[in-house]
């Protein structure tokens, strides 16, 4: 894969709304742009967390154990649907904190299904040259698109209406958490 096929592949793939995404924008609606920086480190390290593994091991892991995959994605689809809830019950007040910690982006990233195109199909192995490039491009898109969804939360709080407004995006993502949640479920029971 050519360099700018991986920097335009994984760029979609993160700029595509997902469970990650809408956490970073909530705190950024809830609580600016600092909100949504403190968070970046968590959101790597989920990444990170299932990303770096697969690279070295995934691959023969998932071949080896299949109920693995079906299994991650259950636990994924439980966690995202959870949020979703969460999200639903959390007052529309922007003055009371972000409401989103950095172990819920920590978690919800180790379980984003997204990690595994990542780590199984985007990233080459680590003993490629291109490895330690790659994974380091990567590493400044999770931080640049993650600001770009903060960015998107606190546009939500511009000018009057902010709070009501703030609602509205918490109960459309919530929604969407439980689209997710609901086409892993469908997926799994698919296969």
């Amino acid at each position: 894969m050519t360099y700018f096929a991986f920097l335009s592949a994984v760029l979609a793939l993160l700029l595509a709304p997902g469970p990650t995404n809408t956490l970073m924008g909530i705190a950024g609606a809830r609580g600016g742009l600092g909100a949504s920086a403190k968070l970046l480190p968590a959101e790597l390290a989920g990444y990170l967390t299932t990303i770096l593994p697969l690279t070295w091991l995934g691959a023969e892991l998932l071949a080896r154990f299949p109920s693995a995959s079906v299994s991650l994605k259950v636990v994924a689809a439980a966690w995202v649907m959870f949020l979703a809830v969460r999200l639903w019950r959390m007052p529309g007040d922007a003055q009371n904190g972000s409401g989103v910690t950095a172990g819920r982006v920590y978690l919800t990233t180790v379980l984003n299904p997204k990690a595994l195109i990542f780590g199984l199909v985007l990233l080459p192995a680590p003993a490629d040259s291109q490895f330690l490039p790659r994974l380091g491009a990567f590493c400044i898109m999770v931080m640049v698109v993650a600001m770009l969804w903060g960015g998107f939360g606190r546009l939500t709080q511009a000018g009057d209406g902010g709070n009501r407004r703030l609602m509205l995006v918490q109960r459309a993502a919530s929604i969407w958490l439980a689209v997710v949640s609901v086409t892993l479920i469908t997926g799994v029971l698919r296969a």
